[in-house]
């Protein structure tokens, strides 16, 4: 057992030096930290990313760290899951298409004790990532102005946590992550005209932080066959010590002198508070339904910002706003003891809604909403292990008004081994 579980923090430790995140090429991407990344699961993708009631034993939901404790007692689990996606971007009459495939996540969990279970695991926080150019004449004359924007990197995160049924249904728990990554953006301005100099605006950050994440859900059976829970969390809010900089480029067309300058806001970036509340309700272990809330306390955030009257690169109010999302998701199988394997699929259905966190030249950004159906495939071998092939497709629409509009289909795949290593095998 102790080789097991020393080979998985190896195997976890190793998916580190993987892009974990979600690929993206969203303009959308420049503003705050980023794209931020759901961090749901296989088996709850096919849901939407509903997580904060979802108790299951065969299946790791780090999305509410009280979960840990349903872990069946004899059984290793390890989620690994990656996703490809297809963007069509549209503004006025003009269109583009962008592909993204990328590796996601990596999650384990197991009981360490009676009622007490861990998890541990990758997965991404935020993505950065876009390329675009624009081009105006200037004034009536011939002269034209080019700006090319592009951006890269994101933020990942690790975690540890542990999941402790207290009493009864109520169960607590806690994860403690580190937070690390870096991102660039930069701004060139250009001329046609060779009088003109070409100007160079870099925006950069490295990030190395933690996250403490709280959770809650108290379970309870109505009958023999129905069972509601009711889940919460609450992630801490606090400043990133992190110290994002611009370094501003004036390279001479003529002569291709170029100077430099250098300007650095400390302390600047932090994370807010993040409440969320939940419920699942279970059928005889056929019908699962089930609700999120979650509220992300940006709008009380500064973030840096250029200021074009004095120069100045300096903390500014109003560019963020709080972050509202709600979600619903349910699950159907037909009979999870039938021999016959279409009989023991997972079929899965979600939706859900969404407020952005970042304001576009003082407007909120674009709303999100988005549809996911899948399945999980149970996969049985000779040894009776209970893995799971989770396969999801998402449409995911983020519009505003004069924005450019996102429709984005992505399709999820993550492979759940469950592997019976704390069976104790008699010989007779």
């Amino acid at each position: 057992m102790k080789n097991n579980i020393l080979t998985l923090i190896m195997a976890l430790a190793a998916t580190t030096t993987v892009n974990a995140q979600s690929g993206t090429n969203s303009p959308y991407s420049q503003y705050g930290l980023g794209i931020l990344a759901d961090q749901s699961q296989g088996f709850n993708r096919g849901m939407n990313g509903l997580a904060i009631g979802l108790r299951q034993s065969n299946q790791v939901n780090m999305l509410n760290p009280a979960s840990y404790s349903s872990v069946d007692s004899l059984t290793m689990i390890f989620d690994v899951g990656l996703s490809g996606q297809v963007t069509n971007f549209k503004e006025g009459n003009r269109k583009i298409n962008a592909n993204n495939a990328d590796f996601e996540y990596a999650v384990a969990a197991f009981r360490v004790m009676p009622k007490m279970g861990v998890s541990l695991g990758i997965v991404p926080f935020s993505n950065v990532g876009y390329n675009y150019s624009s081009t105006t004449k200037v004034g009536n004359s011939t002269t034209t102005s080019t700006e090319n924007h592009s951006g890269s990197g994101g933020v990942h995160q690790v975690y540890l946590g542990v999941g402790w049924n207290i009493l009864g249904g109520l169960s607590l728990g806690v994860n403690g992550s580190y937070l690390w990554g870096s991102y660039d953006r930069t701004l060139t301005i250009s001329s046609s005209d060779t009088y003109v100099n070409t100007v160079t605006k870099t925006y950069d950050v490295s990030i190395h932080s933690y996250k403490v994440d709280l959770g809650m859900q108290y379970s309870l059976d109505l009958n023999k066959k129905d069972n509601i829970t009711i889940g919460a969390t609450y992630s801490l809010g606090h400043n990133l010590n992190a110290d994002p900089s611009l370094t501003t480029t004036n390279t001479n067309s003529q002569t291709g002198v170029s100077t430099t300058n250098t300007q650095t806001v400390y302390d600047a970036l932090s994370i807010p508070d993040i409440i969320a509340v939940g419920a699942v309700w279970n059928h005889d272990r056929k019908y699962t339904f089930g609700i999120d809330y979650s509220l992300q306390k940006w709008g009380k955030l500064d973030y840096p910002q250029l200021n074009l009257t004095t120069g100045n690169y300096e903390q500014v109010s109003g560019l963020l706003s709080d972050k509202h999302k709600i979600t619903a998701g349910g699950e159907w199988v037909p009979n999870w003891q039938s021999r016959k394997i279409y009989n023991r699929i997972h079929y899965r259905l979600g939706a859900s809604y969404s407020t952005p966190y970042f304001k576009v030249n003082g407007q909120d950004g674009p709303k999100e909403i988005s549809i996911s159906a899948g399945f999980g495939i149970p996969i049985t071998n000779s040894w009776n292990h209970g893995s799971v092939l989770n396969i999801s497709g998402q449409w995911v629409k983020a519009s505003a008004k004069d924005l450019i509009t996102e429709n984005t289909f992505r399709i999820n795949i993550g492979l759940t081994f469950n592997e019976r290593w704390f069976n104790k095998w008699k010989v007779k």
